[in-house]
């Protein structure tokens, strides 16, 4: 008579975080592990998964992505905005732009202000950030060396960069170095997660150095249709791989598919809002009607702008010059096509109101969007810019019983005040800084929004119509302790047991800027909350606060 085997782990969700804790929880031999992951391996072959420049492709492909899209968007002009999400091993961090930034410290200190968070304050969060780092540049005060996550800081050799580094300081601006040190308010260049000029996903960071352990199992192209529970106690998987449908079982099961594919999974399998999941005919295991709400992103649009002089990286565009470029990185691993081009950025406060940075800007040395696609023909350059800290809220429900189904998406996007105040700052202080005199012999016609684009009400026209996600979901799951918590500050899953969440969907708030850093931070400290470690000594290194010298 043959017994079920039982693992110890299993990861749903092989991303960003589900990369982490597959190198962590298995790291004991005694630990057995399986990790499924709904997407394809991330080849070493496929250099379109490892080109930096390449980004564009992968965000329109559906052979990598999930190619979700929301619902349309009521004051979006009823348009449906896209939501890549990373559909491979590695996750989104296989597909996103490569940018390096961890948030503002008062984003934590913001967390531990929620009841019961308090160990998710900046001293906390700290030293994760450090434990996964490999700064080429080196390590200091904030920053770490010899973790498995290289870190690339760019040169910024274009005359445009030297030309918006002028500008920003001449609009008021501080440029400060580093944007994840000390201060997050003010430019600098932006630290990429680039190898040797290649992307340094979470796979190649995290599973591919410890793939061949015995304990472990990845299984790709497996796709997750619902967590098996026994009462309230989760006790495995079932999941589809081809036309075939699996059951493991495992002592915990950790869900990782991020803030759309989680929340969706929890609803599927009876844990979230019970009188949705009743209207789909699925039963309640644990009402929590918090799974799939509390949805943030960031939202953001490109200010672009004609260059004067042929200064831009709009040749680049050029088919020939394309193939000389794959052939410079194929040979060497160098040139335009190791760099992400979002080289350069930073955050400010654009009104008096707030007490820290809530527009973040990336810099390019040429015009064009995320499909790759170009404004005009000839040399440009642009902004990108977005509000961070938007009071704006949307969801995350399932339609269906079928898993393969895309649930209801709806970021609800420029529906509050705030964020149409901080919109209209937001492109307001983007042409300022590029009417500056560093700009003067460089600067052509604004293409984007345009000279006639000049009241209130006509820049929040063009950011409904032009508007773009950062792509950034979060906080759909989010951890703490009131009525629409779903996980406590454990990420254990309130109501079950031997279940928890690891992803971006426990963010109680977005932080500030790009969200990748945010999560493998939290993948770090998850690990030790999974496994009962010692948690590492916070670091109560000072951070900038605006009018105070320190914390």
């Amino acid at each position: 008579m043959s017994t079920k085997k039982i693992y110890d782990f299993i990861i749903v969700g092989g991303g960003s975080a589900g990369s982490v804790l597959t190198n962590r929880l298995s790291a004991n031999p005694e630990h057995k592990v399986l990790v499924l992951e709904a997407g394809r391996t991330d080849h070493w072959w496929d250099p379109r998964l490892h080109v930096p420049s390449a980004l564009t492709y992968l965000l329109t492909n559906g052979m990598y992505n999930w190619m979700y899209e929301s619902d349309p968007e009521p004051h979006m002009n009823n348009r449906r905005i896209a939501q890549p999400r990373g559909k491979v091993l590695g996750g989104s961090s296989c597909i996103n732009g490569m940018i390096y930034i961890r948030g503002n410290a008062l984003d934590y200190e913001k967390w531990a202000t929620f009841e019961g968070l308090g160990d998710w304050s900046y001293s906390h969060c700290l030293p994760y950030f450090k434990r996964f780092e490999s700064r080429l540049k080196g390590a200091d005060r904030y920053h770490g060396v010899g973790g498995p996550l290289y870190l690339t800081t760019p040169k910024c050799d274009n005359p445009l960069f030297d030309a918006f580094f002028k500008a920003v300081q001449e609009a008021g601006y501080p440029v400060n170095g580093d944007v994840n040190g000390y201060q997050q308010e003010g430019f600098s260049s932006f630290d990429g997660t680039i190898y040797r000029g290649s992307r340094w996903n979470a796979a190649r960071a995290y599973v591919h150095p410890v793939q061949n352990r015995s304990n472990l199992e990845v299984r790709c192209h497996a796709m997750a249709t619902r967590i098996l529970f026994e009462g309230k106690k989760a006790v495995g998987v079932e999941y589809r791989k081809g036309k075939k449908v699996h059951t493991v079982y495992g002592k915990e099961i950790i869900c990782c598919g991020g803030a759309i594919n989680t929340p969706q999974l929890l609803q599927l399998s009876g844990v979230g809002d019970p009188e949705l999941l009743g209207s789909l005919g699925i039963q309640t295991v644990a009402e929590l009607p918090g799974v799939g709400e509390n949805l943030q992103d960031h939202l953001e649009l490109y200010v672009q702008y004609q260059a004067s002089k042929p200064v831009s990286l709009y040749p680049a565009l050029k088919p020939v010059k394309k193939a000389m470029l794959a052939i410079q990185w194929l040979l060497k691993g160098e040139g335009l096509a190791a760099s992400n081009h979002f080289e350069a950025g930073g955050f400010i406060r654009s009104n008096d109101e707030v007490k820290y940075p809530n527009i973040q800007f990336h810099f390019l040395p040429i015009a064009i969007r995320y499909d790759g696609s170009a404004p005009a023909e000839g040399h440009g350059f642009q902004l990108h810019v977005g509000p961070m800290n938007s009071d704006v809220r949307g969801h995350v429900r399932i339609k269906s019983a079928d898993p393969s189904q895309h649930p209801s998406i709806l970021f609800n996007y420029l529906s509050t005040e705030q964020e149409r105040k901080e919109w209209i700052e937001a492109i307001r202080c983007s042409r300022n800084i590029i009417a500056q005199p560093a700009f003067d012999e460089l600067r052509g016609k604004e293409l984007a929004p345009g000279a006639d684009c000049q009241s209130d009400e006509e820049i929040l026209d063009f950011v409904a119509r032009e508007g773009e996600s950062a792509y950034h979901p979060s906080c759909t799951c989010k951890m703490g302790y009131d009525d629409m918590s779903v996980c406590d500050s454990n990420l254990k899953v309130h109501g079950v047991e031997n279940l928890r969440l690891v992803d971006a969907s426990v963010m109680p708030a977005i932080t500030n800027g790009n969200i990748y850093a945010p999560v493998m931070m939290i993948g770090e400290k998850a690990a030790d909350l999974i496994l009962g470690n010692t948690m590492l000594t916070p670091d109560n290194s000072p951070f900038y606060v605006h009018n105070a010298d320190n914390k």
